[in-house]
């Protein structure tokens, strides 16, 4: 592309006001030798038609909007396709953040502000010259097919919506038939007003529905041996349920029990291992995958107390929902269903429990209500819950005279005996029952084993399990249904535990991701968080060492590599979000908007007054996702930002290599911080890790520093939520103050 650049300064939102737009157009048409126009309101009709004029009058290619933050009126700024826009923002990380001026200090205020929005715009212009267009990566072969994993009310309600949408989709099921859990259900909650009646079973008429589409193929008695590939050409290799393949992980036999199986004494833990996948080794190939494989009840055996296992009175919620299903209620008229394990578990539901579980119960004591008019059934909880329009069905059941519910801690079991005591009655209780209930949680699939064999370099499971408690989410709060491989999404019971509709509700939103990503990926653009972005990571490989840490570190397994460790990108696998560009330490990994040398020009691009006290410079690498959009909540609510401070957006502070941070400590900034979003225990991180592994580089780049004679503390990494636009202040002015406290950079002037 033979680029035109202009760079537009916008005079509204009090831009004008604050700033001397004379010398901000001398530093763009003196210093940074490009082309400079102001105007009142680009953002409104005339400012937006004058743009469209300077494209087709002038053929301006290459726009440097100097005005508001680049996360608001993106589409009046969006020049076409065939355009390049980079932004500068003036208003909320300038002018709204600038404070008022000190009595006596309106000058130098003054001089301070003008020198943030030079430099704001000298970093824009190198962004403007620096920056490619890019071009959407297309791909050899495309396929638009859907794979549902898991013939459930998730799986079938997925499959039922794709296939309404157009897609051809396969159901594969372990079992011979469909219909998961549901298939076991004596009846299920009320659906429709006034939420006071229990409904029969209709998982038969949604597998009628899916047996009925021409769009929908089942294949009953499979398994997923294996997936590899990528969106629009994932490759899936199947197997016999209850069979192993040749990639199933085989059993260590010692010398010792191989003689016992020789002499048929011991069975070979390995027998059963199938030829037919490897047969197949082509697979068949899909576009998307929905995994939807269900949950299994939660071990309540470890609550001894309870005597689960070793009490012939005691079952879980499962078990007496197939005893409902059978009819072997007869004869028991007294049950008590424990919701919390109790004893020092005084405020704990049993593990993997929510309102799916309170709802159970209040189901089941319907049940023996219904079985026999004297019956009783007590429901002793910690937590009662029931959203929605279930607390009509909650309230229902409590005008039921043979119903008793109580808040109690329970203390032990023995025989048909329950004790608990801390009950809303103020008083211990000792009940006789004919049968107890313990509400087991729903364990999810992807806990206890490896449901989706992935033929990926980070391994055959997801990594990100151990984080989320087993649910397969990468990011449950911003981007539901997602899992950390691109193209497979996940649904119902792999995901919380939830009830029916809720399924239903999560299965038609996991189908319409996956519907999204293959149209995404057909047309060669990411999807999520970085919807339509046309760039892709590309590899200079001839200075690639075979480090392997582009591989490692990247969240979503986009990167296989060959026999020598060499990277094999997967393009429509990848997120963009840049962690492999960050890991590099032969930076060879960029984009065409966005790379090392880009961000480093523009870190050069700041102008780093000499030994000034008052004109410390201090450089800020803040995340896109959380801290970026904090700062500018934070200028929206005229919060101070210190004059020392400039900001440059990053995609992910995973995409932060160090190679920033050295150079901007020999370019004489006096501090660099890293600002991303919350990982751990409150983890938020949009891309997963980025800013763990960021922090843990910073570490690393910590006793470079002091190798250099540079004091560690000058750089530094926080975290913070997108909410924490009221604390960003305070975190930017302390980092501030310390380095003040320090005093200019060492090797400031050299």
């Amino acid at each position: 592309m033979d680029k035109k650049i202009c760079t537009y300064i916008c005079t509204g939102c009090g831009i004008g006001e604050a700033l001397d737009i004379d010398e901000l157009s001398g530093v763009v048409t003196g210093e940074m030798s490009q082309e400079c126009k102001t105007h009142s309101a680009l953002c409104g009709p005339e400012g937006r038609a004058f743009l469209e004029n300077e494209k087709s009058s002038e053929g301006i290619n290459t726009f440097n909007i100097c005005a508001c933050s680049p996360r608001v009126m993106q589409r009046e700024f969006d020049m076409g396709d065939d355009c390049i826009t980079v932004r500068a923002n003036l208003r909320e990380q300038v002018i709204w953040s600038a404070g008022e001026a000190e009595e006596g200090q309106e000058d130098t205020h003054k001089e301070w502000l003008q020198e943030t929005a030079s430099d704001y715009i000298r970093m824009s212009c190198t962004r403007a010259k620096k920056t490619e267009m890019p071009e959407a990566y297309e791909m050899e072969s495309m396929n638009k097919d859907i794979l549902v994993m898991g013939g459930g009310i998730a799986g079938m309600t997925a499959a039922i919506e794709a296939a309404k949408a157009g897609s051809k989709v396969t159901i594969i099921e372990k079992a011979d038939v469909l219909g998961g859990k549901a298939n076991g259900w004596a009846k299920q909650f009320p659906t429709s007003y006034p939420y006071a009646e229990l409904e029969e079973n209709s998982i038969g008429a949604m597998i009628a529905e899916v047996e009925a589409s021409a769009n929908i193929t089942v294949k009953t008695a499979t398994e997923v041996a294996r997936i590899g590939g990528a969106p629009g050409a994932f490759n899936v290799t199947l197997k016999a349920a209850g069979t192993k393949s040749e990639w199933d992980a085989p059993a260590k036999v010692g010398v010792d029990e191989q003689e016992l199986i020789d002499k048929g004494e011991m069975e070979d833990p390995n027998a059963g291992l199938q030829p037919y996948a490897k047969a197949n080794d082509a697979g068949e190939s899909f576009g998307a995958v929905v995994l939807a494989t269900g949950w299994i009840p939660a071990d309540v055996s470890e609550y001894e107390h309870l005597g689960y296992g070793s009490n012939d009175k005691v079952v879980t919620n499962a078990e007496f929902e197939a005893m409902a299903k059978n009819g072997k209620l007869d004869g028991v008229k007294k049950v008590a269903f424990i919701m919390s394990p109790g004893a020092d578990e005084h405020d704990e539901d049993f593990p993997y429990a929510n309102s799916v579980t309170s709802m159970v119960a209040l189901k089941q004591a319907k049940y023996v209500r219904e079985s026999n008019a004297d019956a009783q059934a007590y429901i002793l909880y910690q937590h009662m819950r029931t959203p929605g329009n279930m607390e009509l069905f909650y309230k229902g059941v409590q005008q039921d005279d043979g119903i008793f519910m109580t808040k109690a801690t329970v203390t032990g079991v023995e025989g048909g005996t329950v004790h608990a005591k801390d009950t809303l009655l103020g008083e211990d209780l000792d009940l006789e029952v004919d049968l107890v209930v313990l509400a087991a949680g729903m364990v999810p699939t992807t806990k206890v084993e490896n449901t989706i064999n992935l033929a990926y370099r980070q391994g055959p499971k997801f990594l990100d399990l151990d984080l989320f408690d087993g649910y397969a989410d990468s990011h449950f709060i911003c981007f539901p249904y997602e899992t950390r491989r691109t193209g497979i999404y996940a649904c119902g019971g792999v995901r919380k535990a939830m009830n029916m509709q809720e399924t239903i509700d999560d299965a038609t939103g996991a189908a319409l991701k996956a519907i999204q990503a293959i149209e995404s990926t057909d047309r060669g653009v990411s999807v999520h968080p970085r919807s339509g972005d046309k760039t892709y990571p590309e590899f200079f490989m001839q200075r690639c060492t075979q480090c392997k840490r582009c591989t490692e570190e990247c969240p979503f397994g986009a990167l296989d590599d060959d026999e020598k460790g060499t990277p094999l990108p997967n393009p429509s696998r990848c997120r963009r979000c840049g962690t492999c560009m960050g890991a590099c330490p032969e930076r060879i990994i960029g984009f065409k908007d966005y790379n090392i040398d880009l961000i480093g020009s523009m870190i050069k691009a700041i102008e780093v007054p000499e030994e000034d006290d008052d004109k410390l410079r201090i450089i800020v690498f803040a995340c896109e996702n959380d801290a970026y959009p904090a700062i500018d909540m934070a200028g929206m609510r005229k919060h101070k930002l210190s004059h020392m401070i400039r900001v440059i957006p990053v995609r992910c502070l995973g995409s932060v290599n160090m190679a920033w941070i050295r150079d901007s400590m020999s370019a004489g900034f006096d501090g660099a911080m890293l600002l991303g979003c919350k990982y751990g225990d409150d983890y938020q991180c949009h891309f997963v890790k980025g800013s763990e592994i960021a922090t843990k580089r910073m570490e690393n780049i910590g006793d470079s520093l002091s190798t250099l004679g540079i004091e560690p503390e000058r750089a530094k990494s926080e975290s913070v939520a997108i909410t924490d636009y009221d604390k960003i202040s305070d975190i930017l002015g302390e980092f501030v103050e310390e380095i003040v406290e320090m005093g200019p950079n060492p090797f400031k002037g050299f």
